[in-house]
């Protein structure tokens, strides 16, 4: 897969005002607005974010494309919608 550039992504979540487990809440809310095949760049904190939001979003289906780390103390996770469960 050719390097993906969070500038063209144009589905956001940003995660940073909330503490677990809002954290994967809202994650999980702002993936469900999307359609599947859809990218989002979710904007976190460090810490427990970092650990357990992508793992929960994986469980629920969806595909980690990337983890960016910002060195400000937050990351850009970029996910890609998983299909419906029809």
């Amino acid at each position: 897969m050719a390097d993906i550039d969070i500038n063209q992504i144009e589905n956001r979540a940003d995660i940073t005002d909330v503490v677990c487990p809002v954290t994967f809440v809202k994650a999980k809310v702002a993936l469900e607005e999307l359609d599947p095949g859809e990218l989002i760049a979710i904007h976190m904190n460090d810490g427990e974010p970092v650990q357990n939001v992508p793992r929960s979003i994986k469980e629920e289906g969806h595909q980690i494309l990337k983890l960016i780390d910002n060195e400000d103390g937050t990351y850009d996770l970029i996910v890609r919608r998983g299909e419906d469960d029809a």
